[in-house]
């Protein structure tokens, strides 16, 4: 028996995603008054911003065993709550040393339920027997716009205190909630995968396959190995432009706090509806188009944001970015699952991961080199490598 469409249980989840991204939300358009808060330099703003991304990667093998031993709604619930307590620590840091601290805590919950809540997706999917994977993700992408402009539209009224404050209220109302609803909703039974690579063909075939082998794998390598590098150029530019977006707009083109979260939010939305509309122009335009055009518009779109001297020039810049960088990741891990099976899918990810990883920190450290614009033009750089890796793929896999 399987649940309706719309269920409870893909309501509930579809909300966590939405306050996943809410809550995060909250907290980068707060990073310019924070870094004033504790009066860090770029490298240093940089490094604690690191300290984030290192708590979410430590996290999530952890998470990962914990889903497996416990089962993955209540861990997605005991996550969410964690990072709605811990949006609330970085209004409450004085100095560099200290913000780096609770952006580790941030981190391990941000990382965390992002796991947790990715694998009971995964559940449902198969509950369901529908691919309604994007659905959830969009709803990650909705939620970070409305935290975006809610929190931006308050920026000039509320202390930064206040508006993490009741963004964690409202993370720990739809934990409750929503987590009420999940656990109570029947878990689907596992899925075991399928071997890659694997038919019904004779035996004789079956032969030859398997004398091919060595040669079949090291291209399977070298295939999720492209990929993964795709992935990281995606995340070396979004966790660019998450952390830094806001301060380039008030520090270099003199935008106000909230013009500035405006901006964040255009990016936001461009990145939304890239991925709504993501499907459709796969089949239309083929994956290797989709990437290649992607890569180039976020490309152009990451040199305007970056050069230009007026606030609309640059806003327009970022919703190239953020319609260009849109399905760049999604398709490469799943390109990746494709060609490699789950271990490509865990290989593409590491090293997508190691991409958000270095991005702020690499940026800070070049922005008090070279001045912040200069260092984000990194980002076209990697969305340029982003746009002709897969072409390369394409090639070997013979596809579009």
């Amino acid at each position: 028996m399987t649940d309706s469409p719309w269920g409870p249980a893909r309501v509930a989840l579809t909300s966590i995603f939405a306050v996943d991204g809410f809550l995060f939300a909250a907290w980068v358009v707060r990073i310019p008054d924070i870094r004033s808060q504790v009066s860090a330099s770029h490298s240093a703003l940089g490094l604690a911003l690191l300290c984030l991304s290192i708590g979410a990667v430590l996290t999530m093998p952890m998470v990962g065993r914990l889903c497996l031993r416990y089962g993955s709604r209540p861990v997605t619930v005991g996550s969410l709550a964690l990072l709605s307590v811990a949006v609330l620590l970085p209004a409450h840091a004085h100095s560099v040393s200290t913000l780096g601290a609770v952006l580790l805590l941030f981190g391990a919950g941000y990382g965390g339920a992002n796991v947790a809540m990715n694998s009971v997706a995964v559940e449902l999917v198969a509950q369901l027997r529908r691919p309604v994977m994007p659905s959830f993700h969009a709803g990650y992408s909705f939620g970070g716009l409305l935290g975006t402009g809610v929190c931006g539209l308050l920026a000039g009224s509320l202390s930064t205190a206040w508006a993490l404050a009741l963004s964690g209220v409202l993370g720990m109302a739809v934990t409750v909630g929503a987590g009420a609803v999940l656990l109570r909703s029947p878990a689907a039974a596992p899925v075991a995968p399928a071997a890659p690579g694997r038919t019904d063909r004779t035996a004789d075939q079956s032969g030859r396959a398997g004398a091919d082998a060595g040669p079949a794998r090291s291209r399977t390598r070298l295939l999720v190995v492209l990929l993964g590098l795709t992935a990281l150029c995606t995340a070396y530019g979004e966790g660019a432009i998450a952390d830094w977006t806001t301060l380039h707009l008030t520090d270099d083109v003199h935008a106000s706090s909230v013009v500035a979260a405006t901006g964040y939010g255009a990016y936001a939305f461009a990145m939304a509806t890239g991925r709504v509309s993501g499907t459709w122009l796969s089949i239309r335009l083929g994956q290797t188009r989709l990437m290649l055009l992607g890569g180039l518009t976020a490309a152009v779109g990451m040199l305007v944001a970056a050069l230009a001297p007026a606030v609309p020039v640059a806003i327009c810049g970022f919703v190239l970015v953020g319609l260009g960088l849109a399905n760049l990741f999604p398709l490469s891990i799943a390109r990746a699952g494709a060609a490699g099976g789950p271990q490509g899918v865990a290989f593409a990810s590491s090293l997508g991961y190691g991409g958000m990883l270095i991005g702020p920190v690499v940026i800070g450290f070049l922005a008090d080199a070279a001045g912040l614009p200069l260092a984000l033009t990194t980002v076209a750089v990697a969305a340029t490598l982003a746009a002709l890796l897969p072409l390369s793929v394409g090639r070997r896999l013979g596809v579009e």
